[in-house]
């Protein structure tokens, strides 16, 4: 392959790149904020405006883990070029774009996973069949996990002995714990891993012993998160529960906005970590920023419209399973970047609103819906699979000369 060619392919992956996180950062960021919206907790601009600010510190924090697993995991044997990664994005950006304009769900997780898949294989390397058993595994497991999740919390807001003056502040508590151990590039952990918590953060300031191999420490600074989320949101809902359901909704909304930048921006950024991280030599942050820049200004000049429609359809949905679908998008989209593993999070979303509405007694998404969306599921990760194969087999002897 020439100079040129060369330098003209990492243009056009770059910007394709950009487009794909641009995307994301309209669609798949947005919806967090549409039950704050809904309740009139917030405006759509300023919820639009902190959309691309968290989602874009979410994927610079933690985007890193997902990324490297669309880039270097999904084949064993060869390394993505240049070729490779501008012909994935093109496939998987096709599949998103078609999508979009259709109507059909079409998700990007499964477009991306399958194109990489595709090319990979077209590169004349073997299938990372453990690490497919691992994503299949997690993506099978996301439905029940996503719904059981939603049916339990809106049964918890739905009891009558259980008032909203202790059940907002328990789910509060709930959400505080986890942000305490949520891992994040910017600290540092005692073990030497690449990303630390805060809770691993203050256990590796004040040594204790472990208990069932937990440090004491890590186990008081989780409590600590937790009683002050808790206290917050209480003080709030003792004030008046209207106000602090639209507190807690915000700051749900914002740190599952954050969770959705970290789960979603290696979907754009993966196909590009050989060519950056190796070809250029590039540290992983410059992709990572890439992609967060991709996903601010999606968020930015994308989001509004869809944050007005999706707003108006939680509305509907009530407040209470508003919040039942949101509690586990952000459990979920964190177990994800912890393992390394596209997903797909309006799939999350989805399945979290079928569990809340069983627990009200009907689903509210008619079965055809759903097998409609499964079929679709399918189809994207096969299809992807196929055409990223085939153009590969296409584009490389006319452009790796």
């Amino acid at each position: 392959m020439s100079g040129v060619v060369f330098w003209l392919l990492i243009v056009v992956a770059t910007v394709v790149s950009l487009g794909t996180a641009w995307t994301l950062g309209a669609n798949s960021n947005s919806p967090p904020f549409a039950p704050a919206i809904g309740a009139n907790a917030i405006s759509t601009m300023k919820a639009a405006f902190a959309i691309g600010i968290l989602a874009a510190l979410g994927a610079l924090t933690q985007g890193g883990s997902i990324s490297e697993t669309v880039g270097s995991g999904l084949i064993n044997g060869v390394a993505i070029t240049s070729l490779a990664a501008t012909v994935g994005l093109l496939t998987a950006t096709g599949f998103m774009a078609f999508g979009i304009y259709s109507g059909y769900p079409v998700p990007a997780a499964f477009a991306t996973t399958g194109a990489m898949i595709g090319v990979g294989l077209s590169l004349g390397g073997t299938p990372a069949v453990a690490t497919y058993t691992q994503i299949a595994t997690f993506w099978v497991l996301v439905p029940p996990v996503s719904g059981s999740l939603a049916y339990a919390t809106a049964t918890l807001l739905r009891h009558d002995d259980v008032p909203e003056t202790l059940s907002i502040p328990l789910l509060a508590a709930l959400v505080g714990a986890i942000v305490a151990n949520i891992r994040l590039s910017i600290l540092p952990s005692p073990t030497g891993a690449a990303q630390g918590s805060l809770a691993g953060l203050v256990s590796g300031v004040v040594p204790t012993p472990a208990v069932a191999g937990v440090d004491v420490a890590t186990i008081l600074a989780t409590l600590v998160v937790a009683a002050a989320s808790f206290h917050l949101i209480r003080r709030r809902t003792a004030a008046s529960v209207d106000r602090g359901i639209k507190t807690f909704l915000i700051v749900l909304g914002s740190i599952v906005a954050f969770s959705s930048g970290g789960s979603q921006v290696g979907l754009a950024t993966g196909p590009l970590e050989n060519l950056y991280g190796v070809e250029l030599g590039l540290p992983s942050i410059v992709l990572l920023a890439l992609g967060a820049v991709g996903i601010l200004g999606g968020a930015w000049m994308g989001s509004p419209r869809l944050l007005q429609a999706t707003s108006r359809e939680y509305a509907q949905l009530g407040v209470r399973r508003s919040i039942a679908a949101l509690v586990p998008g952000f459990v979920i989209a964190q177990a994800a970047i912890l393992l390394g593993i596209p997903i797909s999070f309006n799939n999350i979303i989805l399945s979290g609103i079928i569990g809340g509405g069983l627990a009200g007694g009907s689903a509210g998404v008619s079965r055809r819906k759903i097998v409609t969306t499964v079929v679709f599921w399918v189809l994207t990760l096969a299809g992807s699979v196929a055409i990223g194969y085939g153009l590969y087999q296409v584009a490389a002897p006319v452009l790796a000369q």
